[in-house]
């Protein structure tokens, strides 16, 4: 098992900025990757960014592309979200995921809540 735990959700204005971590802990030498996802009201839970946990490789959603940048630190066991120039539809529970190198993500997080206001 791995255990997943996000911290630095909050209250922000358009404009601004926010860093969420994710904190990983148990099997964690058995995670291939490592991922931000979000679910707004209303909506479906929606891929944000991922990591690949050895070697860094990154990709986007189109819609954070240029504004968010994920990355990680092995040592601490940690992934980032950082995310500029928020706009209110960002607003959303955000949510970290881990998954192996086969099947999809199967380990999350209690998710933490952004919300953009106008």
């Amino acid at each position: 098992q791995v255990q997943l735990v996000e911290s630095g959700g909050g209250l922000v204005q358009a404009g601004g900025s926010l860093r969420l971590s994710c904190t990983a802990s148990g099997r964690t030498f058995s995670v291939y990757a490592m991922a931000w996802f979000r679910q707004a009201p209303g909506k479906e839970r929606e891929f944000v960014a991922g990591i690949t946990w050895r070697g860094g490789t990154t990709n986007y959603a189109d819609s954070v592309k240029g504004r968010f940048t994920i990355s990680r630190d092995i040592a601490k066991n940690t992934v980032y979200l950082q995310m500029n120039s928020l706009k209110p539809e960002d607003t959303a529970v955000y949510y970290c995921a881990a998954r192996g190198s086969v099947g999809q993500y199967n380990y999350w997080g209690q998710g933490t809540q952004v919300t953009v206001s106008s």
